[in-house]
């Protein structure tokens, strides 16, 4: 691929515009194609050129007629039109000016001025934060690491109520300064603690990618997050991404792969001082989902009892991470009516997760969403038509509340299952109801 070496930049008016930044955050590609050709004078055959595409191609996303959905196509026009990486839900490209580094000459936006948005024009440039950063003073104390904590927690319960779509940007940049942070020399108590938090915040965006489906990111935010924890070798936040990952793969359909990460997890827990019996619980939970996923019924019921073995033990002095405190005991109980759910017991998966939605918390959007989908499979499973759909409804007014790509492709494949009652009135109303309230997240094809 053939790119000059400073291509022509959008203008900063297209990039602060409401229309497109609504368009990147969608991925619309189509919308943006052509807003670039009239506000940047950037034409189909010159985005071909610059993302590596054919003009075919480029003139099929213009008409309509395809969507890209690969991350190496979406990666390919952020470097070739210059969208920065947030705008499309990607990490800082390499051009981006790395906020640690001195500032080099960047050439004006060709708009006239008087275009420029005005709380764009009025803010300062990347630049000149970078040289603030630089000259700000870098005390740290204990404190600052408390306060950081704090923030991470918050961050959780946001990404609980609303999704992390809008959060990410926010912590991708606090895990940029705890990194920036880390360049200098620390008291070890400080380095560790800053590691420690790198690492939370590493796991944490990789959590709101893999809630968006975008499985590559996911996984090298959590391989990032791996590394920063054995810096100083924490082996039960080891143990956490690990099982984070082995989540994932589920996702992936690589059963295979969920097995061995949930394996590693448990080893690296075991080998740890101090694991407590609710983090141990949680991991034989995620081998359970493992080999449901590989249909493995005895090993399954093994790992289910492993969890309530290990679950029966807490005590409410163990000192459990405060990234594990969500495993309580409704999420035992729904995560093992889904590990029956997942292997077609139905009539086991039903009351579990039943029981265990009337006691979610009420703001917990995504949380009341995902198993009010389980629930609502388990239900059609046993012949419910009816029941099954009142209760996804429940779960649309949850998705509704929530940006979750993962929920609404569950609300997909719910909608898909009902093919053979496409005609009943329960399944009619259901999947009128899911094109309303979520239109676009229901013509879109699910991502790779």
């Amino acid at each position: 691929m053939s790119v000059p070496s400073r291509p022509k930049e959008l203008p900063v008016s297209l990039l602060t515009d409401p229309v497109m930044i609504e368009a990147c955050q969608a991925r619309d590609f189509g919308r943006i194609f052509r807003l670039v050709k009239a506000r940047a004078g950037i034409y189909p055959s010159m985005i071909a050129r610059r993302c590596d595409l054919t003009p075919s191609r480029v003139g099929e996303v213009i008409a309509g007629r395809r969507q890209l959905l690969h991350m190496d196509v979406i990666e390919r026009i952020s470097d070739g039109l210059r969208i920065p990486g947030h705008m499309l839900g990607l990490a800082r490209r390499s051009w981006e000016t790395p906020p640690s580094l001195t500032v080099t000459p960047r050439q004006p936006a060709e708009v006239p001025t008087s275009t420029v948005e005005p709380l764009a024009a009025g803010l300062p440039g990347a630049d000149v934060d970078s040289i603030l950063a630089l000259a700000a003073e870098r005390a740290l104390s204990p404190s600052t690491l408390d306060a950081l904590h704090s923030s991470i927690a918050d961050y959780w319960r946001r990404d609980d109520e609303h999704g992390g779509e809008t959060l990410r940007p926010a912590v991708v940049g606090q895990l940029r300064y705890v990194v920036d942070l880390l360049k200098e020399q620390r008291p070890a108590p400080l380095r560790d603690g800053l590691h420690s938090i790198a690492a939370e915040l590493a796991r944490l965006t990789g959590w709101t990618y893999f809630d968006a489906r975008q499985y590559n990111q996911a996984r090298a935010y959590f391989t990032e997050s791996l590394g920063l924890a054995k810096t100083i070798d924490d082996r039960q936040f080891m143990a956490n991404v690990l099982a984070c990952m082995s989540l994932q793969a589920t996702y992936q359909d690589k059963p295979g792969d969920a097995l061995a990460l949930v394996t590693a997890a448990q080893d690296q827990a075991r080998a740890a001082p101090g694991t407590t019996p609710r983090v141990l619980a949680m991991l034989a939970m995620r081998e359970a989902f493992a080999h449901a996923t590989l249909g493995n019924h005895g090993a399954t019921h093994t790992a289910i009892s492993e969890a309530h073995t290990q679950f029966g033990r807490i005590s409410t002095g163990d000192p459990d991470p405060a990234w594990v405190a969500y495993f309580d005991e409704p999420k035992l109980s729904v995560d093992t009516g889904i590990a029956h759910g997942r292997l077609g017991e139905a009539a086991l998966a039903e009351p579990l997760i039943a029981d265990a939605l009337r006691r979610e918390h009420a703001s917990n959007h995504r949380g009341r969403a995902f198993h009010a989908f389980w629930l609502a499979r388990t239900q059609l499973q046993r012949g419910k038509l009816d029941e099954a759909c009142h209760t996804a409804m429940d779960a649309l007014a949850s998705a509704a509340a929530v940006s979750s790509q993962r929920v609404t492709g569950h609300l997909r494949e719910f909608c898909d299952q009902l093919e053979p009652f496409r005609r009943e009135p329960a399944a009619v109303a259901f999947e009128s109801r899911l094109r309303e309230v979520l239109p676009r997240q229901v013509n879109e094809s699910p991502r790779p």
